[in-house]
């Protein structure tokens, strides 16, 4: 079973403070995450091999790749 991680535990993985990790999240650029209905507004959990993959996917060898 996958530990799903939290945004406190979850920043240091894709190298941010929590709070980046939270705007990201509201702006669609970050790593996928999984919403929960528990309690009244929910938790944010991030699955760790959607980390790993979001970091793979922004990998570059030179600044002319970025677009």
């Amino acid at each position: 079973m996958t530990v799903l991680l939290n945004t406190v535990d979850a920043a240091p993985l894709v190298g941010v403070k929590p709070g980046t990790l939270e705007n990201w999240r509201t702006q669609g650029i970050g790593p996928k995450f999984i919403k929960t209905t528990t309690g009244r507004r929910g938790k944010v959990l991030y699955d760790p091999a959607d980390i790993e993959a979001w970091k793979a996917a922004n990998r570059y060898a030179s600044t002319s790749e970025v677009a």
